[in-house]
């Protein structure tokens, strides 16, 4: 036996590999977890100042920019519309402004045809009128002829008469006017009127009253200077002035104006006697 044998030996006895293995195995499972502790530990305490500081406010200011962002699109859009409502109603004017203005030169040239017309129409009425009073005053300075062919005065009157019908005589080629009293358009009881008064007789103004204002003569008895009328006595509706040989001198109408022609020119219904 060894000398050294029962002395106790001051080394550990050596551990199995399999206890050292497990050993190792609690204390890496002990690191493990505290180091996942210690993560999580350090994960939960950045996370809170993130969500505090940062996510919120990014969130508002892009809250913000896609509001603002949606006012200005909206705004665009209005404008947009606005723009083509004017547009439209621009066109729409422009359109209705055309069809005026065609309309209105249409019009005019109606207006101006209508013009031109109605002044042809005048022209030839003016010159029909002319040459009628030439004929008819051609018929007063010839006077009328007899069988012989000799000119025959148009009128024998004398004094008062004559005055008369002279003053009717030279009023004719005067124009015709409804209510004319002279001294260059008539109508045919003005006419009458100024005659006579050219000899003091003061006649009443219209072709009614005249019609009445003197004797009634039969128109197989007429002398010069006797009123001739058309119509019924005391209602007459036209006046004139035997001048002798089957003629007589009256303003007519506005057509004739004041005229001389013979009794079959319009044959009167009756004749008073003033002088």
């Amino acid at each position: 036996m060894s000398h050294t044998a029962h002395i106790r030996s001051h080394r550990k006895p050596r551990r199995s590999a399999s206890t050292i293995a497990m050993r190792a195995g609690v204390a890496g499972g002990v690191l493990s977890t505290l180091a996942v502790a210690g993560a999580s530990g350090s994960a939960n305490a950045a996370e809170p100042v993130t969500q505090t500081l940062e996510l919120p406010t990014l969130t508002a200011d892009l809250a913000a920019q896609v509001a603002q962002s949606a006012d200005v699109t909206q705004q665009a859009a209005a404008s947009y519309e606005l723009q083509a409502e004017r547009d439209a109603a621009a066109a729409k004017a422009a359109k209705q402004a055309e069809a005026d203005l065609a309309e209105a030169k249409k019009k005019a040239e109606e207006k101006k045809k209508k013009a031109e017309e109605a002044a042809r129409k005048a022209a030839a009425e003016r010159a029909s009128r002319t040459a009628e009073r030439a004929t008819l005053s051609a018929s007063v300075d010839t006077g009328s002829s007899d069988s012989s062919g000799s000119s025959v005065s148009s009128s024998s009157a004398t004094g008062s008469a004559a005055a008369v019908i002279a003053f009717v005589q030279a009023q004719v080629g005067d124009a015709y006017v409804t209510g004319g009293t002279g001294p260059n358009s008539w109508d045919c009881s003005g006419l009458v009127q100024a005659a006579f008064k050219q000899v003091n007789i003061d006649l009443p103004r219209v072709s009614q009253s005249q019609s009445t204002a003197g004797t009634q003569v039969s128109l197989d008895n007429l002398q010069p200077g006797d009123i001739l009328y058309w119509g019924g006595a005391g209602s007459a509706y036209h006046v004139g002035v035997y001048v002798g040989d089957g003629m007589f001198v009256g303003a007519q109408n506005s057509s004739t104006g004041v005229v001389q022609a013979p009794l079959s020119y319009d044959p009167p219904s009756g004749a008073v006697r003033v002088l």
